[in-house]
Formats: C-alpha cells, structure tokens, sequence
C-alpha cells in the first residue's frame, strides 16, 4: 500500500538537503569508550529502544548519527545551539521506512526555513553508515 508513504502535492518545493556519511567503527569506539554518557547526550529513548535490540546496535546508531547531521545540514546548522543531537529522532514507519521526529526546537526552526516535511534516508554496510535528508514545502 503506496499511500503510507508521505507524499507531496505537485509543485513541492524543496528547502534544504544535507547527507552525512560515517565510518561504523568510529561510532562502536565511542560507544566502547563513553558508553551511557554518548548514548544519553545523543539518542533519544525512542532511537535507543530500537538500536538496543539489534544484533549489532553500533550499526543502527550509525545510520542515526548520520541522519542527525543531515538534518542539521538541512536547516544550515549543523548541530550546536540551534539544533541539538536529540532535536530529531529518528523511528520507522508502517512500512519501515525512516521517519523523523523534531522536537520543540526542530519544529521551530522548520517553521522558521518555511518547510512542512523532512524527508529522510538511510543505509549502512558493515563499515560506513549513510544518511540523506531533504526538507520540502508543501
């Protein structure tokens, strides 16, 4: 069934894109070295959740990191002040496609750049993690 996936009426218009590419390992050291600290300052409970019950959740938290970065990359950011780690978190929709959740102040910066919608893929091999993400107006 198509019809779960967002869609845009003709004439979207797209605002901002960013990708972000990541070695897997330099993710799997961090979470070696600083364990709770990085996971608690950068994943929401929902992305933790989920990456927790994976085979190789190092992996998954990649993806996540990476998709962080090109969201921030969207708004033209990066991530500090105006856009923290956890201002988007990312889940999976009916489909399992990923989806993206903005807080508060992701959801006032999208308000700000004049989107509606952030588009987000993803995808990891054993070595690096990949993200692209797009925010358009509907």
């Amino acid at each position: 069934m198509l019809s779960s996936f967002p869609t845009l009426p003709p004439g979207g218009i797209l605002v901002g894109l960013g990708a972000d590419l990541i070695e897997v390992e330099r993710v799997r050291g961090v979470l070696e070295r600083q364990g709770e600290r990085f996971l608690n300052r950068v994943f929401t409970d929902e992305e933790r959740a989920y990456c927790s019950t994976m085979k190789f959740p190092h992996k998954h938290y990649a993806a996540r990191f990476a998709a962080k970065e090109a969201v921030s990359k969207c708004f033209g950011t990066g991530i500090g002040a105006e856009f923290g780690w956890r201002s988007a978190s990312v889940y999976h929709g009916e489909r399992h496609q990923p989806l993206v959740r903005l807080d508060a102040q992701g959801e006032e910066l999208l308000r700000r750049v004049g989107a509606t919608h952030v588009h987000l893929t993803l995808s990891h091999t054993d070595t690096m993690a990949l993200a692209v993400a797009a925010l358009v107006r509907a």
